[in-house]
């Protein structure tokens, strides 16, 4: 995948967490405060900074209260072809 698709992806990102910021009614400052984070580095998740720590992004999705969904949204077993190939989610590599 280009470099130029995961940008404009991790900037879509961040373009929904700061949506649901707006339609939840809360400032950059209450979302900061409750995902333990300063308001730069709020700023940057919402302008999709490809530099922020994945610990930060999943801290501000809890106090959002959509970190459920996404975690939902990743896991194998809810689509089809998971649930087909659920045998290979045991399989360890071989060393």
């Amino acid at each position: 995948m280009s470099g130029y698709k995961i940008d404009r992806e991790i900037t879509e990102l961040g373009e929904h967490v700061r949506g649901w910021r707006m339609v939840l009614n809360l400032t950059a400052q209450q979302v900061a405060e409750r995902a333990d984070i300063s308001r730069t580095t709020l700023r940057k998740i919402e302008s999709g900074d490809p530099h922020v720590s994945f610990a930060n992004v999943t801290q501000v999705l809890r106090a959002l209260g959509v970190l459920d969904r996404v975690v939902d949204a990743l896991d194998p077993l809810g689509s089809d072809i998971g649930r087909l190939r659920a045998g290979n989610l045991t399989k360890r590599r071989a060393r």
